[in-house]
């Protein structure tokens, strides 16, 4: 495990204001720009930090000061921590309190029904369940399905929206997209298409959609020639 310096900023706050290093030192030691390191000294820069002696805080040894302002090429080296805290590493199924551990199964059906993409382990490591759970609840053989609720497992506090969000995201990826196609709008293979005769001929119109005019004209005629005849 790497070891860092805590809190860079207030540490380089101390050491400019109790120390005769320089600013390429602490820089250095800090990890911060040496022009961030003046702006500190010149009081234009981290005027509301107060400063945290490294030497309290076992990261920095009064010897170690000494050696580096005697010489001003030294590079200051932080001292081995006495106490070595380990990094926690979780495995296996997400820990799930006593008191939250009964709205498991609610929680697990909520997820069957409204995220069906979900894989068993996936369910497992949001709520913390065992596989052979959710396949008894999946099959409606859990010894309590008549009185199960689905019920949201973020609202639960078994799992976070964000954590929820990423594992829905993931089944997305590795579920290949389904296309529902209609049966109605396929369209016929070539070889059923190739032995349809195409009908070239107009179909005919209806005597009573097509117009004569000279019928018409003809018409009008014969009407006011028997009116005049009458009068």
């Amino acid at each position: 495990m790497t070891q860092q310096l805590l809190m860079p900023k207030a540490t380089a706050v101390w050491l400019v204001d109790n120390t005769a290093l320089t600013f390429d030192q602490i820089a250095q030691f800090c990890q911060l720009h040496v022009l961030e390191v003046k702006a500190i000294a010149d009081g234009e820069s981290a005027q509301g930090i107060k400063g945290l002696d490294p030497i309290q805080t076992g990261q920095l040894s009064r010897d170690e000061i000494a050696k580096a302002e005697a010489d001003s090429s030294h590079k200051l080296k932080l001292s081995t921590p006495k106490v070595h805290v380990p990094e926690l590493k979780r495995r296996g199924p997400r820990y799930t309190p006593v008191s939250k551990r009964q709205d498991r199964p609610n929680a697990i059906l909520w997820l069957v029904r409204n995220h069906p993409e979900l894989r068993d382990a996936q369910i497992s490591r949001l709520v913390g369940t065992t596989k052979s759970t959710i396949a008894q609840i999946r099959d409606r053989t859990h010894w309590n399905s008549a009185n199960l609720t689905p019920l949201d497992p973020v609202t639960l506090g078994l799992c976070t929206q964000i954590h929820l969000d990423i594992e829905v995201e993931k089944a997305g990826k590795d579920r290949p997209d389904q296309v529902v196609v209609r049966e109605d709008s396929t369209l016929l293979p070539t070889r059923e298409t190739e032995t349809f005769a195409f009908d070239t001929t107009m179909p005919a119109k209806k005597k009573e959609d097509v117009i004569d005019a000279d019928a018409v004209f003809a018409k009008l005629n014969s009407l006011k020639k028997e009116r005049s005849d009458e009068e």
